[in-house]
């Protein structure tokens, strides 16, 4: 009799692993996570070819590791081609839909003007400039139009990631060890460790590499003849509960205008509108809504009008 019940108790818990395991796999699909590759010049980026649905959103990646459709390396004649590069918050992660991403969103705003557009968008969470930088120098400028740089509050002290422990470069044993693995376990870990805090010296002497890392953009693509823009982007303490003027911001924006490099502030922007309608752009600290993503977008598409870039 307590061999049979053993068996049942047994046989429930099987079950319940199975029925676990399928449910996070069609529900959330858990278990193909985006996969990275390591890359020596570039830290690492998301594997070529990918196309998944992840939260019940698509998440795809073409073959140069943009979160972006197939292209061809040189653009068609009268297309016009913008190629974005940042972090996470560019990128969007699993929890944006390739549509609802700023450079999506972009690209649908500019082709409502009647030109065949594409918006190229290079990115991959936690990339910092020097990773940015290392992405255009192995694969070139697109034959772009013009190339824009989303850069955070966060990035302007945030070294050069290496990528390792970030991103996984092969697919779990299961849905349920991603859960474990990539969520749980990760969160608890910060919770119970205490954050730490850069001294003062780190932080100005990795804000210092990061202007070389920029300016070293700055220079290539400038040897294209083609226009720049920084898209600063901020976290939401900046805005939250009440706006304040973020760590570094203003060093930043005095080199943007020695080095000439055109700025589209949306923590500028957003610290003038409603705390109510800035709370609904954030999904956590930094990353954004489908709101937050067509606000940016919606800035820069302005800009690049104002700049008469559309009309070439």
């Amino acid at each position: 009799m307590k061999i049979v019940r053993i068996g049942k108790v047994t046989l429930a818990v099987l079950l319940s692993i199975l029925v676990t395991e399928i449910g996070l796999r069609f529900f959330f699909g858990l278990g193909t996570p985006p996969l990275v590759q390591f890359d020596s010049e570039m830290g690492y980026r998301f594997q070529p070819n990918q196309k998944m649905r992840r939260f019940g959103n698509w998440v795809e990646y073409n073959q140069y590791s943009q979160r972006s459709g197939a292209i061809a390396h040189l653009k068609k004649e009268g297309v016009l081609r913008i190629l974005m590069l940042g972090d996470s918050v560019l990128n969007g992660g699993n929890r944006t839909d390739q549509k609802e991403t700023i450079s999506e969103q972009l690209e649908i705003r500019l082709t409502e003007r009647g030109r065949e557009v594409e918006v190229l968008n290079a990115s991959a969470n936690s990339w910092g400039i020097g990773n940015q930088l290392g992405y255009l120098k192995k694969f070139g400028l697109f034959d772009a139009d013009a190339i824009i740089l989303q850069i955070g509050t966060h990035d302007l002290v945030q070294p050069t990631s290496p990528g390792k422990n970030l991103h996984p470069t092969e697919y779990p044993s299961s849905a349920i060890a991603e859960l474990l693995n990539s969520y749980l376990l990760p969160r608890l870990s910060r919770f119970l460790r205490a954050k730490a805090i850069a001294n003062d010296e780190f932080l100005e002497a990795q804000f210092t590499e990061n202007l070389q890392y920029l300016q070293a953009i700055a220079a290539l693509v400038r040897d294209s003849d083609l226009p720049l823009f920084v898209v600063y982007t901020p976290s939401r303490e900046d805005l939250l509960p009440t706006p304040n003027n973020p760590l570094y911001k203003t060093q930043f924006f005095q080199f943007l205008q020695e080095k000439e490099i055109a700025a589209i502030d949306v923590h500028g922007f957003w610290r003038e509108i409603p705390s109510e309608t800035v709370q609904s752009y954030f999904l956590d600290w930094a990353h954004l809504t489908p709101e937050g993503q067509y606000s940016i977008a919606e800035l820069v598409f302005k800009n690049l009008e104002r700049r008469s870039l559309l009309e070439k």
